[in-house]
C-alpha cells in the first residue's frame, strides 16, 4: 500500500512540474523544437495564402439579365510583388470572374495572365500594392526525400488560411491533368489536403515553397492521407513562361500528331508518335519525312512513326512531350523513326511555337 501511494504521489509531482525543474510549466511559454518550426513557418507564409473565387454569368429562364454564379473557389499564393498569383489551372477554369482575398479579407479582381492545362497551373495578376503582397519562397524539390516533413497552407471547404502537416509518403508519382496528360515527379503527402486546398502551397521545415497542391485520392472527395502536389521545380519552369508568353513555350518539332493515337497504335500493334503530316517548310518536310497516305485501294499507310528523340526512347505523345520540354528553340535534335521496318535518323532544328496571347 504505501508503495502505491509513493507511486501516485511520484506521478503527481511529475504532471506538476516541468519535466523535473521543480517548477509549473508554463504551456503559454513552453513549445517543442517541431511545434515552434510549426508556428513559424505559418505566421511567415500565411500572408502569402489567398482564397480564389471563380464565377460566372448565367441567364435565368425568368430572366434576360445574367447573374453572377459561384462556380467554386480554391487557393492560391503570391508569385512576386508585381502581383502575380499562382494557382491550379482547374480552380479559375471557365471562370468569367476570378476574386482573390488575401489573408487580411482585402478582395481584388483577378485577370489571367497564362495558363498551363497539361502541368495544372495558371497565373493570375493583381493590382494590390506591393507592400501588401508577401510572395513565397521557393524551394528545390529534387532535394526531398520520402519521410521529410511538408506543410500545407490552405481554404479547404471554404475555411481560410488551415494549415496540415504531414510528411512526404512518396516521389516521382504520376497523375492526370485537366488535359487528361499525365504530370511527372509529383509528390505524394500524408498532409490532409482537401476540397478547396487546390493551387495553395506545400512548404518544407524550411518554409520554403516545394510544391503546389494539386489533387487527392479518396473515394469520398475529402483527404483519406493520399494528396499530390506537383513539384516547385515543375513550377519555377512553367510561371515565368506563362507571364511572359501567356503559354508554356515548348519548342515544335514541325509535325502533325495524329488525333486517338492510342487507338491507332493498338490498331497497328506500334509504339512511338505517329506522324499524321509534315508542315510545310519545317526540317521534316524538307527532310523527306512522311505522314500517313492513302494507297489506291483506298487503305491508310503509315509514314514515319518517331521512337526516338536525342537519344531518349519515345513510346506514346506523353514520352514526346516530356522530352520537347527539355529542348529551347533552335536547338537541334536527333530524331529517329521507324518506316517500313527501316530505322531513320534527321537532325532536325526546333522552331518555336505559334505565339497567342
Amino acid at each position: 500500500m504505501k508503495l502505491l501511494q509513493s507511486l501516485l504521489f511520484g506521478l503527481s509531482v511529475f504532471s506538476a512540474t516541468s519535466f523535473g525543474y521543480g517548477q509549473t510549466a508554463d504551456y503559454s511559454q513552453f513549445k517543442t523544437d517541431d511545434e515552434e518550426n510549426n508556428i513559424e513557418i505559418f505566421k511567415q507564409t500565411s500572408p502569402s495564402v489567398v482564397n480564389i473565387t471563380n464565377s460566372r454569368l448565367v441567364r435565368s429562364y425568368y430572366s434576360l439579365n445574367p447573374q453572377e454564379v459561384p462556380q467554386g473557389s480554391g487557393t492560391g499564393f503570391v508569385w512576386s510583388k508585381e502581383g502575380y498569383i499562382v494557382t491550379n489551372f482547374h480552380v479559375v477554369q471557365q471562370a468569367e470572374r476570378v476574386t482573390v482575398t488575401m489573408q487580411n479579407g482585402t478582395t481584388y479582381d483577378a485577370t489571367a495572365v497564362g495558363a498551363d492545362p497539361d502541368k495544372d497551373l495558371a497565373v493570375l495578376k493583381i493590382d494590390a500594392p506591393g507592400e501588401d503582397l508577401v510572395p513565397v519562397r521557393p524551394g528545390d524539390s529534387s532535394l526531398l526525400e520520402v519521410g521529410r516533413k511538408v506543410i500545407a497552407i490552405g481554404n479547404p471547404f471554404g475555411l481560410d488560411t488551415t494549415m496540415t502537416v504531414g510528411v512526404v509518403s512518396a516521389l516521382g508519382r504520376e497523375i492526370d491533368s485537366v488535359s487528361r496528360r499525365k504530370i511527372g515527379d509529383v509528390i505524394q503527402t500524408d498532409a490532409a489536403i482537401n476540397p478547396g486546398n487546390s493551387g495553395g502551397p506545400l512548404l518544407n521545415s524550411l518554409g520554403q515553397l516545394i510544391g503546389v497542391n494539386t489533387a487527392i485520392y479518396s473515394p469520398s472527395g475529402a483527404s483519406s492521407g493520399i494528396g499530390f502536389a506537383i513539384p516547385v521545380n515543375t513550377v519555377k519552369r512553367v510561371v515565368p513562361e506563362l507571364i511572359a508568353y501567356g503559354r508554356v513555350q515548348t519548342p515544335v518539332l514541325g509535325i502533325v500528331q495524329i488525333p486517338q493515337a492510342d487507338y491507332y497504335r493498338q490498331l497497328w500493334g506500334i509504339d512511338g508518335v505517329i506522324v499524321m503530316d509534315v508542315v510545310d517548310g519545317s526540317d521534316p518536310a524538307r527532310m523527306g519525312m512522311r505522314g500517313l497516305s492513302r494507297s489506291q485501294r483506298g487503305t491508310i499507310q503509315l509514314g514515319d512513326v518517331i521512337v526516338d528523340i536525342g537519344g531518349k526512347p519515345v513510346r506514346n505523345e506523353n514520352d514526346y512531350a516530356d522530352i520537347m520540354e527539355q529542348y529551347k528553340q533552335g536547338d537541334i535534335v536527333k530524331v529517329q523513326t521507324r518506316r517500313d521496318n527501316r530505322l531513320l535518323e534527321y537532325d532536325i532544328k526546333l522552331q518555336a511555337p505559334t505565339r497567342s496571347r
